[in-house]
């Protein structure tokens, strides 16, 4: 008796023993080598993706892998994907670092009254948020000023500054306005109370182009709730927790937020990206959280 016929005998005898045909422990053998091939499909995708987009969450790849999978025939759901990728160690962690303080709002400056509590934008270039973030480079830090569109998500203008003067927030708007050249007279800019954008050149700017000025009240992250969480998607997802330097800090951030742009979609704007969302009108379905109150009718009447 070769080898071969002994192997096949003892799976016949073990197959019986537990109660199941032979017929039974080779589907189960074909079903299990499929899944493992098309798993193996499935993670070489995911760090196709990882190359640019580092620290992409799982709910994203799970949506921007679902054409691929309903190509290959994959059926995985949302949990079974999440245990994928942690039994390949590819879950996102969260990243914590002490960070400097950027906003300084005790300051002498006429600070301007939030216009936007209860404000629902409806398209593009009717409300833009701004914020500082700080970026790793080298043995300190360098300062990312970034202008975003609230409704569409766009990052319509952004600059890195190796202080926190006000030259880099407003190289930032010079960038945005460049860029958006059609009527902004329904425009809201809304900042925090930090001095950069309270100082003369920053509100000069705003007002030549007749853009009204709002500012939070508080220290309180939700009142400029979309400016916070697009900094965290770049540092979270898209940057180096680190730069050996400015120049090389200057293209690294140009890179995300070319890829933060085009490529990345959003739960909040029914997983268009920015770009796409940019050229559209009207409520957008939003699969996350609301930063905004449900009067939106009400509170467009009143600041239009």
């Amino acid at each position: 008796m070769n080898v071969s016929q002994r192997e096949s005998r003892s799976i016949t005898a073990l197959c019986s023993l537990l109660g199941y045909t032979r017929q039974a422990y080779y589907q189960h053998k074909k079903q299990l080598e499929k899944e493992s091939l098309q798993h193996d499909l499935l993670i070489n995708e995911v760090l196709k993706f990882r190359k640019t987009q580092k620290r992409i969450g799982g709910r994203k790849l799970l949506f921007i892998l679902k054409p691929f999978m309903e190509e290959h025939h994959i059926f995985l759901g949302r949990d079974a994907f999440f245990d994928l990728l942690s039994d390949r160690c590819l879950l996102v962690r969260k990243r914590k670092r002490n960070k400097p303080i950027t906003t300084f709002s005790d300051h002498w400056m006429r600070k301007h009254p939030n216009l936007i509590e209860g404000f629902y934008p409806t398209a593009p270039n009717q409300l833009w948020v701004s914020d500082i973030t700080y970026i790793v480079v080298g043995d300190g830090f360098a300062y990312l000023s970034l202008i975003t569109d609230a409704y569409s998500r766009k990052i319509v203008g952004f600059y890195l500054s190796p202080d926190l003067s006000a030259e880099g927030c407003i190289r930032a708007l010079e960038m945005a306005l460049k860029n958006n050249k059609e009527d902004l007279g329904r425009l809201i800019h809304h900042s925090d109370r930090g001095s950069q954008y309270c100082c003369s050149d920053y509100v000069g700017i705003l007002n030549d182009n007749f853009i009204r000025i709002s500012m939070t009240q508080n220290g309180d992250p939700k009142e400029n709730a979309i400016a916070e969480r697009v900094n965290g998607i770049l540092k979270d997802e898209l940057l180096e927790k680190a730069y050996a330097n400015y120049g090389q800090a200057v293209k690294g951030i140009s890179v995300a937020i070319s890829i933060y742009n085009h490529q990345r979609p959003h739960g909040s704007i029914d997983y268009l990206t920015p770009i796409e969302a940019h050229f559209k009108s009207g409520e957008l379905k939003r699969r996350w959280k609301n930063y905004y109150s449900k009067k939106a009718e009400k509170a467009l009447e009143e600041v239009f």
